[in-house]
């Protein structure tokens, strides 16, 4: 069947990989208007654990019924395994993590599943896509990875392939929990030392954070990384609570992704301050740049709008 005119050319997108459930359901509604289309019958989804794959599909598929999500809920029996009674064709969206059904299921059977939907012109929306393609022999109409940033792309008979794609992002997701980690710990030394409310308004930032002021602030960049720098050191275990919170020195505070975090801060590794507020004459606010890790990324849009230096 013929694409749609928008996605005769793409061969790769990529964008921040946001930290919070809200903000990747949102970017994930605008990944699937700008290209998803109505005929793709197989999407594939890549990355490791904890990555936001969940909500990532809840924004592109609302009101899809996920057989296992970030809380550890797991629908059985599979949906999947009805779609060759005819009396269970009313739905038209299934999803499969196949990481979680290798544990009770072949590869082989996981991948007749897929194609008996597929073949009912059923669509079919494989997490860990990357561990059933050797299997079933056939790429995805679309594939989303997420580790740093997220990465879509329409595969053509030359690729990207699955492990493509996996290559690109593996490893590269410790630096969103390090960065998002260390964005709540300056939140928290803002709150507890200088009487700043947690931020209201958080940016993505490659391997960094930004916080954002209405009014500059008074205090001194250099003290207050010193001050995130100490409570790094003490090896905080970053415990998640209920709904968005996390306790820090068994202290609740607010946190829009507690599943993306490192566990013990200590794995913080290089954090540090730019030290100058950026002003945004638009909109009249400064902003607080913070970083983590070392090197600059890999991926080519970072080396194109970012300064190496500032990674070292």
């Amino acid at each position: 069947m013929r694409r749609l005119p928008y996605t005769d050319c793409l061969v790769a997108a990529s964008y921040y990989a946001p930290r919070g459930a809200d903000r990747l359901m949102r970017l994930g509604g605008l990944l699937s208007g700008r290209y998803l289309t109505p005929a793709d019958r197989l999407i594939g989804i890549i990355g490791e654990p904890g990555m936001g794959k969940s909500s990532l599909i809840r924004g592109m598929f609302p009101g899809l019924e996920l057989t296992s999500d970030d809380e550890g809920i797991k629908v059985r029996p599979l949906p999947i395994t009805q779609v060759n009674d005819r009396s269970y064709f009313s739905a038209h969206t299934y999803h499969l993590d196949v990481r979680l059904e290798t544990a009770f299921t072949q590869l082989g059977e996981l991948a007749e599943l897929i194609m008996s939907a597929v073949r009912k012109n059923k669509r079919v929306v494989v997490e860990h896509f990357e561990l059933i393609y050797p299997v079933l022999g056939i790429n995805a109409e679309l594939l989303a990875g997420i580790g740093e940033e997220i990465i879509i792309a329409r595969p053509d008979i030359f690729g990207p392939y699955p492990e493509d794609i996996f290559k690109s992002i593996e490893g590269s997701g410790i630096y969103r929990k390090m960065a998002h980690s260390a964005e709540d710990l300056t939140g928290y030394v803002l709150r507890e030392e200088y009487d700043y409310a947690p931020p209201d308004v958080h940016s993505d930032f490659p391997r960094g954070f930004v916080i954002e002021f209405p009014v500059r602030p008074s205090f001194d960049i250099e003290e207050l990384e010193r001050k995130v720098k100490a409570l790094i050191k003490k090896g905080l275990n970053m415990k998640r609570g209920e709904g968005n919170i996390i306790f820090i020195r068994d202290k609740q505070y607010p946190c829009a992704g507690p599943r993306i975090h490192v566990d013990n801060s200590r794995e913080i590794i290089n954090f540090r301050l730019l030290k100058k507020f950026y002003y945004d004459p638009l909109t009249e606010t400064y902003k607080l740049v913070g970083l983590v890790g070392r090197g600059a990324p890999k991926s080519y849009t970072y080396q194109l709008y970012f300064d190496k230096e500032k990674f070292e």
